[in-house]
């Protein structure tokens, strides 16, 4: 998987196409991310003791990896992600602009 915790993405296909938000965790092994402020979905919560509130609570789903694309900071649009090797580091480049994405 290109995309990385803490990457920028913009939701290319589905309900919140067109959003752009942040990605807060890489499920790799089922190809999903979940993305800060998309897919929101409602669970409804049981209090299990006195201490806990019971009622609905809206927490962000797992989007696929493929429905969404790396948002390019200096061109403003959608990239694909590239690689380079650089001695014995392979390094992320954006494809639209060539700009480097690790540091």
């Amino acid at each position: 998987m290109k995309i990385k915790s803490g990457d920028t993405v913009i939701v290319i296909a589905g309900k919140d196409k067109g959003k752009t938000g942040t990605v807060t965790k890489t499920l790799a092994k089922v190809n999903k991310v979940i993305v800060k402020g998309i897919n929101i979905q409602t669970k409804h919560k049981k209090a299990r003791n006195p201490k806990d509130e019971a009622g609905l609570i809206k927490v962000e789903g797992p989007i696929d990896a493929s429905n969404v694309m790396y948002l390019d900071p200096k061109e403003n649009k959608p990239s694909k992600i590239g690689y380079i090797f650089e001695g014995d580091k392979k390094v992320r480049i954006s494809k639209k602009s060539g700009s480097k994405l690790d540091k």
